[in-house]
């Protein structure tokens, strides 16, 4: 079918995509925009490793207060280009990401970013748990294992379950966001305030 470059033009602002890639995926679902949109979302994941090791150096600082003043969100997300930084899809997922940081409060980005010395705290403190529970050193090591899994889970970021999809974790949501887009994304730093509590902060100083 034919496609008219209003149309394709819509979808490249909704989604950032190219405007071939836009043209491909409005064929694929007769000309339905919002369909166009999930094929783009679903051809693009398995592409979007790829974009992992490409510079980012564009993005905006978005700043969250929630719970009337008593919590907010400092942080930063790049991507590679000014016209993906004020794409509507990309200003959302800083946004909702800032929320995830507001009401989970995260020590760390990632794994790689918990230090040291706290890990091989809280691996201390599993071990004589489970060593208390008189199982053998297969089953204890299994054991302090699972529940670091979950620490982290729990402490890092891009491993958390994502409050709006709990289905997702928040590394599904950016690697969604990246095939939309067709850049890559990737959070720099982040600082969570709370009134009467130290506050929090990640990446770069």
């Amino acid at each position: 079918m034919s496609i008219d470059a209003k149309t394709v033009k819509e979808l490249r602002n909704k989604t950032g995509a190219g405007m071939m890639d836009c043209k491909n995926a409005l064929k694929e679902s007769d000309g339905d925009i919002d369909k166009a949109i999930d094929h783009l979302r679903k051809s693009g994941i398995a592409k979007a490793e790829k974009k992992g090791s490409r510079d980012t150096k564009e993005g905006i600082v978005y700043s969250y207060i929630h719970a009337g003043g008593r919590i907010g969100v400092l942080i930063e997300v790049n991507c590679e280009t000014d016209f993906v930084a004020k794409n509507k899809s990309f200003i959302e997922l800083v946004k909702n990401v800032a929320m995830q940081i507001a009401a989970t409060n995260p020590i760390s980005l990632d794994r790689s970013s918990i230090d040291e010395a706290m890990i091989a705290k809280e691996k201390e403190i599993y071990a004589d748990q489970a060593k208390s529970s008189g199982k053998p050193d297969n089953i204890i090591e299994k054991m302090v294992e699972g529940r670091m899994n979950k620490f982290f889970q729990e402490n890092c970021l891009m491993e958390q379950v994502y409050i709006k999809n709990s289905d997702k974790k928040v590394v599904d949501i950016m690697t969604e966001t990246i095939a939309t887009l067709g850049e890559n994304i990737t959070i720099s730093r982040y600082t969570r305030f709370a009134v009467g509590e130290l506050s929090i902060s990640t990446g770069e100083n």
